[in-house]
């Protein structure tokens, strides 16, 4: 029950109004900051008025009549307050007036978590088409809203479910099934799980509930291990000869992603004019990145240079004018696969894995600091690139745990050279 809310009433005459030397007599209803005004059946002597008790002054004709009337309705409107009070309800002056003269309620339209997705997911639609934000972004809003629907028909047997009726139960429910039924990680199922807060927190905005019941509903989010190529592999990827120029091109591209640290959707979009000359007089290659909008410059390394200029007169990139012949998401993880056979990677090599070798074994390895890495990389928290930092603390430890065991073998020969020279 929200007792915070305000409610007062005032009685006076329209002095505007005079006719005659009356004046009509009214109410005004003030609830939660609004304000309306009730007419009442009674024209008053100005004369006769008292401003301060706001009621008519005692001995005067119709004094008791009107003086109880306005008791009366007084006592009414507070009644009718309270008990919506009560009831949890947060009313406005012109509903408290409706029910004290008795006017019928209309049942007010309620708004369902599917008329919250779908406005939202129209202004991504309009900021899409002004370039705001990504048609893949839009996209994600739009597979979730479809999701909760299969859900909804899966556990409720109905096509919507009106905002008020929806509990904490709900989102528990929804996180059950997104791991069981649509057998998604605990990362990816989260990720969801935070967009529907979000529709529901904007539905709060518009005032279509008073408060998100998932709030209390926590997501959780674990470090997936990342895969990293080490410099061996990444020398044997750059040493393989291949017999299809389709399997060198891609080769080629992955090695371009693993020393700039571009993700595949910013590589398959550049041209020659996202080069430039910096303030050292070195080339660079800048993009805001699809994923974040955020600004990413990489100065190029050797490596990526030649690379460019190995492709600059290549027929596809003429024809398009393309940076480097890139090939679509799914064919050139396919490709890579491929690649990573014919080069005894055990490794599942994709398009990620490039920007996480970028990011430790080219640049943290050789002593490029953390901050340095996190601008290259166009982190919006050193926390993200901390990540990788991780991931180097992590091959350390295996290395020296190698390390010890070779030198424990070391000391077992050792011994055993020592035994045999003293039966001897």
């Amino acid at each position: 029950m929200n007792t915070s809310q305000k409610f007062y009433t005032l009685f006076h005459i329209n002095k505007q109004r005079v006719k005659d030397g009356k004046a009509p007599l009214y109410m005004r209803v003030y609830v939660n900051g609004t304000r309306t005004e009730i007419s009442t059946p009674f024209k008053v002597n100005v004369k006769d008025w008292h401003p301060k008790l706001q009621r008519i002054k005692s001995g005067r004709k119709d004094a008791m009549l009107i003086n109880a009337f306005l008791d009366e309705s007084q006592s009414k409107l507070n009644k009718l307050f309270i008990v919506s009070v009560a009831s949890g309800e947060v009313i406005n002056a012109k509903e408290l007036r409706d029910r004290f003269q008795g006017k019928k309620e209309t049942e007010p339209e309620h708004k369902t978590i599917i008329d919250a997705f779908e406005y939202h997911n129209k202004k991504m639609e309009e900021k899409v088409n002004i370039g705001k934000i990504t048609r893949k972004t839009s996209l994600r809003y739009q597979s979730t809203q479809n999701k909760v629907v299969t859900f909804i028909k899966r556990q409720y047997k109905v096509e919507d479910m009106a905002l008020k009726d929806i509990r904490l139960a709900f989102i528990t429910e929804f996180d059950h099934y997104l791991l069981t039924v649509e057998k998604l990680q605990s990362n990816t199922a989260h990720k969801i799980i935070k967009i529907v807060k979000k529709i529901m927190n904007q539905a709060v905005a518009l005032d279509w509930i008073n408060s998100n019941p998932f709030n209390q509903f926590k997501c959780t989010y674990k470090n997936p291990e990342r895969i990293v190529l080490t410099q061996m592999e990444l020398d044997a990827l750059m040493n393989k000869e291949f017999d299809t120029p389709r399997l060198e091109e891609v080769r080629d591209v992955f090695i371009f992603q693993c020393y700039t640290g571009f993700a595949y959707t910013d590589m398959y979009n550049f041209t020659k004019n996202d080069i430039s000359i910096g303030m050292d007089g070195e080339y660079w290659l800048s993009t805001y990145r699809q994923k974040t909008g955020t600004k990413e410059n990489v100065p190029l390394l050797p490596v990526a240079l030649q690379l460019i200029e190995k492709y600059q007169d290549h027929p596809y990139c003429v024809t398009h004018d393309k940076l480097l012949p890139v090939n679509s998401n799914q064919r050139y993880n396919a490709y890579l696969k491929e690649i990573a056979d014919l080069c005894g990677i055990k490794k599942r090599i994709t398009t990620h894995i490039a920007r996480h070798t970028f990011a430790t074994t080219v640049t943290l390895s050789n002593g490029v600091p953390i901050e340095t890495v996190s601008r290259i990389l166009g982190h919006t928290r050193l926390a993200t690139t901390q990540i990788y930092a991780k991931v180097l603390e992590k091959k350390v430890s295996e290395d020296m745990q190698l390390l010890k065991e070779k030198m424990n073998q070391k000391t077992i020969v050792e011994k055993e050279n020592t035994k045999r020279k003293t039966i001897t």
